[in-house]
């Protein structure tokens, strides 16, 4: 295996631990009106979020800076023909971040309104726009050898980018209501394991269409029919979200969260594995695609940063599986009289 193929099986991976772990409060935090009721609940919500937010968006950090140094042409040329959703991202999580610190601040429910919007619209649109970024990825972005872009924010906003965007919205709404219903208690769990389950069925329901859909519009199951081996990614994915249904219907919430997260792991290895070797596909000029080949840095570059991956990330892993322990119980009323509490 060489050091380019290691590095974009680290990329993939970064990048299917960050939609695992951030998916549930971004889906959460876009549910907020729908599943609370009254203040009680809103808070349970931040607070069945507050300690894990801004860890999850470490992954996030950890993918974007793998990019730009294990394949910085990748970055440059992503970053300035994705430039506008990746800026209107960028402004959404800090909204949202600054939601969780400054909606306690001041007794006001006019004030707690304004935050509680900046949550949801900090939630909803990434989610969004990653779905569309990342079809319009798996599609192929007008671009030239000179990593010119050739078209508009609009154009991003073609038939197979919504489908994609729909889809991450719609899965990371049922991760988050799975999150809350294992996480609260009462009316509110019950009503987060209700809305879950309708959810499911509008996740199928966009999984066929995308993945019909990619048939038609990428070459992304290309690299399937070559190699056939590389079905069990999109099986192992279809097993697991069929898996969250039966754990709905069982009354295993934690069960149910599991098998979501699998589904959203192994369906990012779906478009990313369909991709390989690309890792910014031109639509226009193939010869123009950014492949880990002809993207890459220096084999010593890599030789360095597979040492420093090495020292690190098990290091975030393990303060995050201590984060998740430490916190791993239920939100109740109790905690919510806590100084710390959001």
């Amino acid at each position: 295996m060489t050091l380019q193929v290691l590095w974009f099986i680290l990329w993939a991976v970064l990048w299917a631990v960050y939609f695992m772990l951030d998916g549930f409060d971004l889906g959460l935090g876009s549910l907020l009106p729908v599943l609370a009721k009254n203040e009680k609940e809103k808070r349970i919500i931040y607070n069945a979020m507050g300690p894990f937010w801004d860890g999850n968006e470490v992954w996030l950090i950890t993918a974007g800076g793998a990019t730009f140094a294990a394949f910085p042409k990748t970055y440059a040329v992503m970053f300035s023909t994705l430039y506008t959703p990746l800026l209107l991202i960028l402004f959404a999580l800090i909204l949202r971040g600054v939601a969780f610190e400054f909606r306690s601040k001041h007794d006001s429910e006019g004030w707690r309104k304004i935050w509680d919007f900046c949550l949801v619209f900090g939630s909803f649109l990434p989610a969004l726009l990653f779905g569309v970024a990342f079809a319009n990825i798996f599609k192929g972005i007008p671009f030239d050898v000179n990593g010119m872009y050739h078209g508009n924010t609009l154009k991003l906003l073609n038939p197979y980018g919504l489908v994609g965007g729909i889809l991450f919205v719609l899965v990371f709404m049922m991760h988050g209501s799975l999150w809350l219903w294992a996480k609260s208690e009462g009316e509110l769990s019950e009503r987060a394991r209700n809305m879950a389950n309708k959810l499911w069925n509008a996740v199928l329901v966009f999984a066929v269409i995308f993945l019909a859909y990619s048939y038609v519009a990428t070459k992304l199951w290309d690299n399937y029919f070559k190699s056939p081996i590389l079905f069990i990614i999109p099986l192992i994915a279809v097993v697991a979200l069929i898996m969250v249904k039966v754990y709905i219907g069982k009354g295993e919430a934690w069960k149910s969260w599991f098998a979501s997260s699998a589904a959203i792991v192994f369906t990012a290895f779906f478009g990313i594995a369909g991709l390989f070797p690309n890792l910014f596909p031109s639509s226009i000029d193939p010869a123009a695609s950014l492949t880990i080949y002809n993207s890459s840095s220096s084999p010593l570059t890599l030789k360095i940063m597979t040492v420093v991956a090495l020292v690190f990330v098990p290091i975030v892993i393990g303060y995050q599986y201590w984060t998740y322990r430490l916190f791993s119980h239920k939100v109740t009323e109790e905690d919510l009289e806590s100084d710390e509490a959001y």
